[in-house]
This record gives C-alpha cells, sequence and structure tokens, in this order.
C-alpha cells in the first residue's frame, strides 16, 4: 500500500490542478471581453464549445413512467451560422448508460439484470434560432432560444458486473444474437442559447436520441435463450441471473420475459456549453471567405 503522506501529496495536487481547469475556464469571457474594439469590427460567423452534463437511458431497464440513471458526460464541438437564424454544427460526445434491475419498483427485480456503458457519439446537426441574431455576430440577443436535429452515430458497449469481474455482454452473446456497437441515431431537442459577453455564450440544451436498436442495454428477447445454445459459463451465467437471487422457475426458456423487442432504447442528453466565437485571423486565406460572408441587411436586430 502507499504510505498515507504520499497519498495525500497526489491528492492536494489533483485538486490544485481542478482549481486551475476551473479558474482557466471561468477567465475565458473576461479574456474575450478585453479583445479591442477592432476585433467587434470583424463578424464571426464560426464557433468552437465545449460542455459537459447528463445522460439519461431509456430501454427494458428503467421503472414504468421513469428514466434509468442519469450519467455524466463530456462534449466538444463546433458550429457555423449559415445566417441570422439558422446553424450546422458537429459534436462529438462520451457519456454512459447505466441500468440494474435491482433498483426497479415492480417484479423487474426478479430478473435481475443490469449493465454499464461507456459510448461515443459523433452528430451533425442544424439548429433554428426562434429570433434572428443581428447584423452583427456580437448584436445577437442576451437570450434566444432554438430547436436542433440532425443524424449521427453512436458506438456503445454493454457491460455488466459479475463477481468482481466486468465482462463486454456482446461477446458472450447473452440472447444468442449478434448485433452491432456502432448504430445510427437521429437527436432531436431544443434549447437557449445565453450572451455572456461580445464572444462568448452559455448553451443550455436538451435532447432525445432516437436509436434504431435494442440492444443497448444487451436485453431485447421476449424469452429467455437455452443456456445449452451458449458457448461458455460466463455467458450462462450472465444470460440468466435470476439464479443469483433464487427467482429462476424450472423450465427458463418457457417463462419469464428478459426484454421487450417492440420498443428500441432510446436515451436523453442534456448539456450545459461554453461556446466562443473564433476571430477570422485564426483561419488561414482559404478560411477568409467564410468570415467575409456578411448576413443579409434586412435581418433585423433584436430589441432585446
Amino acid at each position: 500500500m502507499l504510505p498515507q503522506a504520499h497519498i495525500m501529496r497526489g491528492s492536494e495536487k489533483m485538486n490544485k490542478g481542478l482549481t486551475f481547469v476551473f479558474i482557466a475556464v471561468l477567465g475565458m469571457p473576461v479574456i474575450g471581453s478585453s479583445q479591442s474594439f477592432y476585433a467587434l469590427r470583424r463578424d464571426r460567423n464560426f464557433l468552437v464549445s465545449f460542455g459537459s452534463g447528463k445522460a439519461n437511458n431509456y430501454g427494458e431497464m428503467v421503472n414504468p413512467g421513469e428514466f434509468g440513471k442519469l450519467k455524466p458526460n463530456i462534449a466538444i464541438g463546433a458550429e457555423y451560422y449559415l445566417n441570422n437564424r439558422i446553424s450546422a454544427r458537429a459534436e462529438l460526445t462520451w457519456f454512459q448508460l447505466s441500468g440494474a434491475d435491482a433498483d426497479a419498483d415492480d417484479d423487474r427485480v426478479e430478473r435481475n439484470l443490469s449493465f454499464r456503458s461507456d459510448c461515443i457519439e459523433l452528430d451533425a446537426m442544424a439548429a433554428i434560432n426562434l429570433t434572428p441574431m443581428g447584423l452583427r455576430f456580437y448584436q445577437r440577443s442576451k437570450l434566444n432560444f432554438h430547436a436542433f436535429a440532425g443524424i449521427g452515430v453512436l458506438y456503445f458497449n454493454p457491460k455488466a458486473n459479475y463477481k468482481g469481474e466486468s465482462y463486454a455482454l456482446h461477446r458472450l452473446r447473452t440472447e444468442n444474437k449478434s448485433y452491432s456497437l456502432i448504430q445510427p441515431v437521429i437527436p432531436l431537442g431544443f434549447g437557449a442559447r445565453i450572451k455572456l459577453d461580445p464572444f462568448f455564450n452559455i448553451l443550455v440544451e436538451a435532447g432525445y436520441r432516437i436509436t434504431f436498436t435494442d440492444y443497448l442495454d444487451d436485453a431485447s428477447s421476449t424469452r429467455y435463450v437455452d443456456v445449452a445454445l451458449l458457448k461458455s459459463d460466463i455467458a450462462r451465467a450472465l444470460s440468466d441471473r435470476r439464479v443469483e437471487i433464487d427467482t429462476q422457475p424450472g423450465r427458463p426458456t418457457q417463462v419469464g420475459k428478459r426484454g421487450n423487442p417492440e420498443k428500441n432504447d432510446g436515451y436523453f442528453i442534456t448539456n450545459i456549453t461554453l461556446q466562443y466565437y473564433l476571430p477570422k485571423m485564426m483561419f488561414r486565406d482559404n478560411y477568409n471567405k467564410l468570415y467575409n460572408r456578411k448576413r443579409k441587411a434586412y435581418y433585423r436586430r433584436p430589441k432585446y
């Protein structure tokens, strides 16, 4: 074991590092505010973002009328305004999903399944604002609402803990079926954009992801598979976990319901994001045309 003093020194270094990152993030709007007036004269349509929030599972291991356990996420992205109302965005998000029958308030407790999955989602989306953003980027309103939709690709990998070890359920084929760990998704949602200063926004968003798979939690089949068809003892143990709590009936393949294939899994992501308008000088000459596009004069600056 490590000496207590060594552990304390490591903890102090970690706390100092986190404090530095926190101060740096809070200080970014101040740096942006200190830029000269001449920086405002050049319009900016391109933003980068960094955010975090919560992801929420919605599948077989969720209580009726409720969502599953909240899990953290981290997102980075870039956004470009096509005009005063519409923008195009790319976003990469890491998040976790999980669920457990042990937390159920109905007879799912007897099923005794559980999962945890680290996920990565890459999206291309379009957003439309409720009100125009103004002739120049710094003339945008202090508060603006928007809706977004798009297409994306999801990577997921459900795992379960068994006797102190973590096992990837996809490899075990617990229902004697194979499925892809890469799936298309459709993100849909809404949000609010809050202006901090001419160069920074705070973005608050909530969105649901429509998926085309019922295996985010590795449970879908209406019947338990005959364990004789599975290839290993671990696969058999994680296919039907009722035996662990003595709720397994005499004929497991004929009694009980493991999943619900009539409805695909889904999930919610809720984020708070810091956005920054990139200056034109950060791009080479080939990108200057991007910033030379001026917004149409018939767009009026919002009055609030």
